[in-house]
Parts: structure tokens; sequence; C-alpha cells
């Protein structure tokens, strides 16, 4: 196999970043206020593992929002004033939040010839504004975001064929999914790709094993290229 042509995909929070989302639900709390006039909270909800989108219509319901941004045009304008506040107020030197391991195997990876790539329950300006923050917004190359489709396994279909569309990869080529949550494991499974999981989010190691991923780490520390290449 051409290490050129292979596709890797990280999610972000728990697997690239760990303790980065105070400002991330501050902007999606804003957002919404600023579009609705709507007081939301996370109170309640879990978001381990979720759309953002799905995060939003789940706090417009709990705060009693009749219809929870089910307009179209509602909904589009509560996404961009969500990513609009985040980056316009969010300038946080993020390098600290970068999980265990994540700069080493993103230049390994890199040196090998990989194709990287992202697979996120983040809107898409504020996923790329996570990366420029941490300082590793250079190594990834395409993205799919929460606006990119209803589930997980939609977003990283889209992340797969927008780098297919792009030139990055043949068709052939195998794609590998990191994340940390079981909803990342599924969604690999169901577009094919190779399942790696890594127990540095909120899901434990076994719990993740239940899931059955292809490779398991405890940290990206663990991981090596020849694992996924």
């Amino acid at each position: 196999m051409s290490l050129a042509q292979a596709l890797v995909l990280f999610d972000i929070d728990g697997t690239l970043l760990r303790r980065a989302g105070e400002d991330h639900k501050n902007a999606l709390i804003e957002g919404i206020r600023r579009v609705t006039g709507v007081e939301t909270s996370f109170k309640g909800i879990s978001t381990a593992g979720m759309l953002d989108c799905d995060l939003i219509r789940a706090m417009l319901e709990a705060a009693g929002h009749t219809g929870a941004g089910a307009g179209a045009g509602e909904r589009e304008e509560i996404l961009h004033e969500c990513q609009s506040f985040y980056c316009a107020n969010c300038d946080v030197d993020l390098r600290s939040a970068l999980c265990p391991g994540v700069p080493g195997v993103l230049e390994e990876l890199r040196g090998r010839g990989a194709v990287m790539g992202l697979v996120t329950g983040n809107l898409s300006r504020i996923g790329w504004r996570k990366m420029e923050l941490a300082g590793i917004r250079d190594y990834f190359a395409v993205g799919g975001f929460a606006e990119d489709g209803a589930t997980r396994s939609e977003v990283a279909r889209v992340a797969r064929e927008r780098a297919a569309a792009q030139g990055l990869i043949e068709a052939e080529r195998r794609t590998c999914l990191i994340g940390d949550h079981p909803n990342d494991i599924r969604a690999a499974r169901a577009n094919g790709f190779l399942a790696v999981a890594v127990a540095t989010g909120v899901i434990g190691r076994e719990e993740l094993a239940a899931a059955a991923p292809d490779v398991l780490v405890t940290t990206l520390e663990q991981l090596r290229a020849e694992q996924i290449l």
C-alpha cells in the first residue's frame, strides 16, 4: 500500500484535545441566546460523542423552546452565531490542552506520508479554530463536521468523500478513524474504516473495548504508524 494514499481521521475533543470545552459550551449558549433570546445550559445534557447540532436541539428542548430550532432558517442562524462568537472570543492558547502523544503521532504520520483529517461533532469553524489555537492546524487537510450530517457516521463519510474529491487519496486506499468514544468506533465500522480507540476522553478503556475497535490504546503515545497504515 502506498502510505501517501492512506487517510487518517481524528476526532477532536477527548482525542486530540481535552479540557478545552468551556469556551465551546459558552459559544453554543450565546449563539442560541442571540437568535432565540432563550437562556439555555448544559445541565443534565451529556456532551460526550455528540454533534453540536444535537446539543443545540437538546438545550432548546430542555429550556422549553417550542420547535427547538426546527425551522431551517433559525437553525442556520444559530449555527452561524455560535461559530462567530467562538472565533471572536476564544483566543486562549490550547497547546497545553493537547492529549498525551498527539504531537508525536501527528509528526510520525506526516513523516510516513499519511493524509490527515478531522471527524468531529464540532461545528466547522469552531473545530478549525481549536486546531489553530492548539498549534496543529497545518497537519489536517480535510474535515467532516457537525453541520455535515445527522450522525457521526455521515460526518465521517463526508470527510472521506472530501479527501477523495480533492485528489488526496485513491478510492480503494485505507481510511482510519481515531476517536475516544464508542460513537467513533461505530462511525468507522459503518464506513468500512479501521477503528482506533484511545482512552483519553470520558469513556473508560473497558467500555471502549466492549465496542470492539480494531486498535485500542490508553493514550496516543502508544500508537504506532505501523498499526494503522
